[in-house]
């Protein structure tokens, strides 16, 4: 059984729940990536932050992204997926939840991430039906 933990890209970074969304934007040019794990001081995972969070839910309504923190977006509880479940658990998580990456937790910890793209890759037949049924709903 492939676990998320062989496909995930380990070491994912989070965004703070204070830091500015300038600031993780920032991360995530640098990064060039479109999302990131929101972390709490605890280092618990409190939901994620994506690039269009930023634009949509703060920008286009006129709000300042240079004053408001990450923490406003982790509301609810988020998405993951265990590190030693099956891709297939996986999959049926991304297709669920509407989701193209999972947070992967060991335990609370944060040890990586899992993308759509990721699984695809590793089981281009597993995973095509998925990508179809997320690319519809989003």
């Amino acid at each position: 059984m492939t676990t998320a933990r062989e496909l995930m890209t380990p070491g994912a970074e989070c965004a703070g729940e204070n830091e500015t969304l300038v600031e993780a934007a920032r991360r995530m040019r640098d990064l060039d990536v479109g999302a990131l794990p929101i972390c709490g001081e605890d280092d618990r995972l409190k939901g994620m932050l994506t690039d269009r969070d930023i634009v949509v839910k703060c920008v286009a309504d006129g709000g300042d992204p240079g004053k408001t923190t990450v923490g406003a977006f982790g509301t609810g509880k988020p998405v993951t997926i265990g590190a030693d479940d099956s891709i297939e658990e996986a999959l049926r998580t991304m297709e669920e939840h509407q989701v193209r990456r999972l947070p992967v937790i060991d335990g609370h910890k944060l040890v990586g991430m899992l993308a759509q793209a990721d699984v695809a890759k590793a089981a281009p037949s597993k995973a095509g039906e998925t990508v179809s049924e997320i690319s519809q709903a989003t």
